[in-house]
């Protein structure tokens, strides 16, 4: 969005959450086992690493893998990631961050699936793992949270002068 606008953004962010869930809800299906469940949450995994560190750019660049992070668990366990998506609009609107709406959400989802799902429940671990990662992902920005120089959308960028 602060490079091509909203418009682009959110078709981007659409693909980026579509990337995540379709593999896990069309995938399992395809796997003949007794455990579809944990088929889904590996496809799901890869996804978001391939999301993260993508092969055909030999694992450098990528995103943070939020979006792709929520479409996989929506596919997975919608209330508790829409109570997290929900999170992620409130926070991000009020601070006028993404980041910021980014890290609550990386919370928000893991107490959320403990609370409908338990703490030893496969898709609550994976997802800890995984909001630990996000959270990792988001160092640079929490540095420039915690220096107060975090872009906040909206903002006009200063050009440097010629």
């Amino acid at each position: 969005m602060r490079v091509l606008g909203p418009r682009w953004g959110l078709l981007v962010y659409a693909g980026d959450t579509l990337k995540g869930m379709l593999p896990v809800i069309a995938l399992p299906q395809l796997v003949s086992t007794t455990r579809p469940d944990l088929w889904a949450i590996a496809f799901g995994v890869a996804a978001i690493i391939g999301h993260v560190r993508p092969i055909f750019l030999m694992g450098q660049g990528g995103g943070k893998g939020v979006a792709t992070t929520g479409g996989v668990f929506f596919g997975l366990a919608w209330l508790p990631t829409l109570v997290a998506f929900v999170s992620f609009v409130a926070a991000a609107l009020i601070a006028r961050r993404v980041s910021i709406g980014s890290l609550t959400a990386a919370v928000v989802l893991p107490a959320s699936l403990i609370a409908e799902r338990g703490i030893r429940d496969p898709l609550t671990i994976i997802c800890c793992v995984i909001a630990v990662f996000v959270i990792y992902l988001h160092r640079a920005n929490i540095a420039r949270i915690r220096a107060g120089t975090e872009p906040r959308f909206g903002e006009k960028k200063e050009t440097p002068a010629a």
